[in-house]
């Protein structure tokens, strides 16, 4: 993968020549306006650039350069990994030690450096398959996850809140101490009741959008830093 920026945030700002797409009877004006957004974007660019396998590799770098918790030797778990941008960054900033393990449902082509593996995480024996190719605790359980949109925003927010409860109950299991557990959450942050047990398990819970998130996306981050494990909350 090519040169980092100094700052992922600096992307945004670069000058690039705007794409017009022309229109097509194959295509609506709904598809027009995602490919005119694809095409007109720079973290897409960039990401093609860097070799990234999508745009949401910045989402990670950009957590990463606000909270730290990526590095040489780190044991993660992504979940949701495909098509593997997160998967890819976490493994180079392992700089070829720790350990990375990514699972989805979609098939992800393979990262040097990653066990992945397909499978639904949210069926009965997933969680246990991952801990078994886990050598001991994580530092990192991060996940990705997000429902199918319906496009009714509660629905869409609840829905994704329950993928949410199925990670963290995971990261609960297999955290080391001081660990971190992140999670994508819709506008509106997370539910109450779940927000007040995360924030007993660990020391610092807070909520980030990353620049790289798009302006009209309803995505935000739930970042859990310090796990105290269940002894101790």
């Amino acid at each position: 993968m090519g040169h980092l920026t100094k700052s992922a945030k600096e992307v945004r700002g670069r000058h690039q020549l705007t794409v017009r797409v022309k229109t097509s009877k194959y295509r609506d004006k709904s598809s027009n306006k995602w490919l005119a957004r694809q095409l007109n974007d720079p973290y897409v660019a960039e990401s093609k650039r860097l070799g990234y396998r999508s745009r949401a590799a910045f989402k990670l770098i950009q957590l990463d350069e606000k909270y730290k918790f990526l590095g040489k030797g780190k044991k993660i778990v992504d979940l949701g990994c495909a098509p593997g941008g997160w998967t890819q960054v976490a493994v180079q900033r392992n700089k070829g030690s720790g350990q990375v393990i990514g699972i989805d449902i979609l098939e992800t082509a393979p990262v040097t450096g990653a066990i992945l593996i397909q499978q639904d995480f949210t069926e009965e024996g997933a969680s246990e398959h991952l801990k078994e190719l886990l050598q001991g605790k994580a530092d990192i359980v991060m996940s990705d996850m997000a429902a199918n949109t319906t496009g009714h925003q509660q629905t869409d927010h609840l829905r994704t809140i329950g993928l949410v409860e199925i990670a963290y109950a995971f990261a609960k299991e297999v955290l080391a101490d001081n660990g971190i557990f992140i999670a994508k959450v819709f506008k509106g942050g997370t539910e109450s009741v779940l927000l007040a047990d995360i924030k007993k398990h660990f020391q610092k819970v807070s909520h980030c959008k990353p620049d790289a998130s798009r302006a009209g996306s309803p995505e935000e981050y739930l970042v859990a830093e310090g796990f105290k494990g269940n002894d101790n909350a």
